[in-house]
């Protein structure tokens, strides 16, 4: 046996570690992960040691935990002897789910309007550990129905929900039966995604388009947004690009605005002064920007994709598009909307 003595870390320690660079072994049996799990741990059930230890990877450092801490010193020590550089994880799983029980993560969604309080649920969960708790205080009163459906859908568990004068008050369990999609027993999984047809060119409607786009987003649903017609406008970029064009096509061009600054109402738009009253009042308040509702769903992997029939028709180049547009026709819509459980025209 080896001379080298087992080292361990606390779960203080091991919460800091970066699971993406290590091997995590949990050796509780497999009823027990099922309910309870760290992602990406490889279970080797204490029962089985002596047959599925050696299939470990010796590239990166292994951290061993079990329930309580009994039986993993004894396997780090195994491990240790086998030439892998391992370590004990003290108090096994039990301590570690205590350890986040007792230090919740902070949320200020305060003065957020929708769909920023679910958005920024959802980005910061996503860099969280299964048992994780977090603990959100949100102003917008829609967020303590939101919350609510968020949780239900995404498979995370709402612990407690507050509703006080001016504020709401909920604690979330991220949870490791996250659903992408729902599966009936006997059937196909049923699909989640969701696909808007943006066919206006109106600001309002924009702005709802891109509001709905993130909060699906932020539900972990794949979303695709298919810009037609007088919704290609949204797409232009704002200053002119040099491109060649036809005489017809030049007019189009002139005719039309080019990009979500010179988008105008459906209704009340006033010659112009209805849209900017409108930013205005959105400033305001605290809400997003069409610009940043974009660029968030952009960054969200939210798919935009331009009709190229419909650009051809109006004129409009590729190189005058803004960047991370994707060009596609009616076998890239319907291919979309087969995976979608909702199509929206808009």
């Amino acid at each position: 046996m080896s001379e080298e003595k087992v080292q361990s870390v606390t779960i203080e320690e091991f919460r800091k570690l970066d699971f993406s660079n290590v091997t995590l072994v949990d050796l509780r049996e497999p009823d027990e992960v099922l309910i309870k799990g760290i992602e990406g741990a490889i279970n080797i059930p204490f029962s089985k040691i002596s047959s599925d230890l050696s299939s470990l990877p010796k590239e990166k450092p292994i951290y061993v935990f079990c329930r309580t801490g009994d039986f993993s010193e004894e396997v780090t020590e195994i491990l240790l002897d086998r030439g892998y550089q391992a370590y004990n994880v003290e108090g096994g799983y039990e301590a570690y789910q205590k350890y986040l029980e007792e230090h919740p993560v902070r949320i200020d969604a305060k003065g957020l309007k929708c769909p920023g309080p679910i958005v920024k649920v959802a980005d910061t969960l996503r860099g969280l550990p299964d048992g994780q708790k977090i603990f959100v205080e949100a102003t917008e009163d829609a967020f303590a129905s939101d919350i609510q459906v968020w949780c239900e859908r995404t498979g995370n568990q709402l612990l407690s929900l507050e509703v006080k004068p001016g504020l709401i008050e909920a604690t979330i369990e991220k949870s490791q039966t996250n659903k992408k999609s729902e599966t009936v027993q006997g059937f196909a999984e049923l699909p989640n995604g969701k696909t808007f047809v943006v066919f206006s060119g109106d600001l309002d409607k924009t702005i709802a388009a891109f509001i709905m786009a993130n909060g699906a987003a932020a539900m972990g649903r794949e979303v695709t947004i298919f810009f037609t017609f007088w919704g290609l406008n949204i797409l232009r970029k704002p200053k002119k690009v040099k491109v060649k064009k036809s005489l017809v096509e030049k007019m189009f061009g002139f005719m039309l605005p080019r990009g979500t600054t010179r988008l105008g109402l459906s209704r009340m738009n006033m010659g112009g002064m209805g849209a900017k009253m409108i930013r205005w009042i959105m400033k305001e308040h605290n809400i997003q920007s069409l610009e940043e509702l974009i660029q968030q769903a952009i960054d969200h992997g939210v798919r935009l994709v331009a009709c190229q029939m419909s650009m051809e028709i109006m004129g409009i180049r590729q190189e005058e598009l803004i960047d991370g547009i994707e060009l596609g026709g009616v076998a890239t819509f319907l291919g979309s909307g087969e995976k979608s459980d909702m199509s929206l025209f808009i």
